[in-house]
């Protein structure tokens, strides 16, 4: 007698999840998650709105969104916050999710993601080329910037608590972390 065959995870599982549930699927498996808890969210808020206001608005600016959906390989992710420069992507898609990588991520880490966001999403981004990493732990209050560099992360800095961030690929531009979760 033979097994049946094993179906991989699709869109349509996605789409067939809880409105407050979160699903990806990464190397194969659907992984679902809750909506992110307040201190999580209000992390990407602030981050996204400090961004968001030195770097949209030039024509050599920056699109920097809350939980884009990407759908890169065979890969399907939602990352906390993304960025891409205008000049490799001039204007918005008409789809719900984006097919080109992006330039810059940031993963707010908590209990539950943490391990995720480090294991098992860290090697996918450096995969698709995506050129920065930041993660960022509210609960720690710290910030680690990651430069890809011959298809391997490699740390830049590690900031915490009231430091000063002027990082890489936003360098141009600087502000209190605490802003970040005060």
């Amino acid at each position: 007698m033979t097994e049946p065959a094993l179906k991989l995870p699709d869109y349509q599982d996605i789409l067939n999840l809880p409105a407050h549930k979160i699903g990806e699927i990464i190397n194969g498996r659907l992984l679902v998650q809750p909506r992110p808890a307040p201190k999580h969210t209000l992390t990407s808020s602030a981050l996204g709105a400090e961004l968001f206001q030195s770097f949209h608005k030039k024509d050599d600016g920056w699109w920097i969104l809350d939980e884009p959906e990407l759908h890169l390989d065979n890969h399907i992710l939602v990352p906390d916050l993304a960025g891409w420069r205008k000049q490799r992507l001039p204007q918005l898609p008409e789809t719900a999710w984006f097919e080109i990588a992006p330039d810059w991520i940031c993963e707010i880490l908590s209990p539950g993601t943490a391990k995720i966001d480090r294991c098992e999403k860290m090697p996918v981004y450096a995969e698709l080329g995506v050129a920065y990493l930041w993660l960022i732990d509210p609960l720690l209050k710290t910030l680690e910037v990651y430069q890809l560099q011959q298809a391997r992360w490699f740390l830049d800095q590690s900031l915490k608590d009231n430091d000063t961030v002027c990082a890489e690929p936003f360098s141009q531009h600087s502000f209190n972390l605490n802003k970040l979760w005060e």
